[in-house]
């Protein structure tokens, strides 16, 4: 189930806010200007479906998305605990980061940990299937897939080469909890 988890971006220890309610989780985080919101496919994927059948199934809801923000682009992107870079691309998402372009992931299944640097507070987003989360251009985020990761997300991008990272240098990532 989705998760927010709010924590100052000095403490880590305690968190301010906790919920898995998707309305609660998506006022929090609409009122920092993230975007959060539920997404259903339009009919059954079936067990290990293909790139192109995920995004037949979710087409209606991206023409929305595209037709409203004007993206430009989208893909299909796995991972599993079997893949033998894994432990490198989870290290590489694991520092603070910024982009020039909104960081848009829809899951279609598995889960991911959003952590988002807001405002002196750090907002923690578990993600998990049927979630997407619109991380604004400029705002300063890491993401943490777990060590034995497990998930299938639709990438939206405003441009079509795809979005890339600039590294913060600030080590903020290292201090808050992470996926197992």
């Amino acid at each position: 189930m989705s998760a927010l988890t709010i924590f100052t971006d000095k403490a880590a220890g305690e968190p301010l806010f906790h919920s898995r309610d998707a309305d609660a989780i998506r006022d929090k985080l609409n009122a920092q200007g993230v975007r959060f919101e539920r997404w259903q496919a339009d009919r059954d994927l079936g067990a290990d479906p293909d790139a192109q059948t995920v995004i037949e199934a979710y087409q209606h809801a991206i023409d929305r998305l595209v037709a409203e923000k004007g993206y430009q682009s989208w893909d299909v992107i796995s991972m599993r605990a079997d893949n033998p870079q894994k432990a490198a691309m989870r290290e590489k998402f694991l520092n603070e980061h910024t982009h020039g372009e909104d960081e848009v992931r829809f899951f279609v299944e598995g889960a991911g940990l959003f952590c988002l640097h807001l405002n002196g507070h750090v907002y923690q987003v578990l993600c998990e299937k049927n979630d997407l989360i619109s991380v604004p251009a400029g705002t300063p985020h890491w993401f943490d897939m777990g060590s034995e990761p497990h998930f299938t997300a639709i990438r939206i991008f405003d441009n079509p080469e795809g979005w890339v990272a600039q590294f913060t240098g600030d080590d903020i990532a290292q201090g808050y909890p992470r996926l197992a």
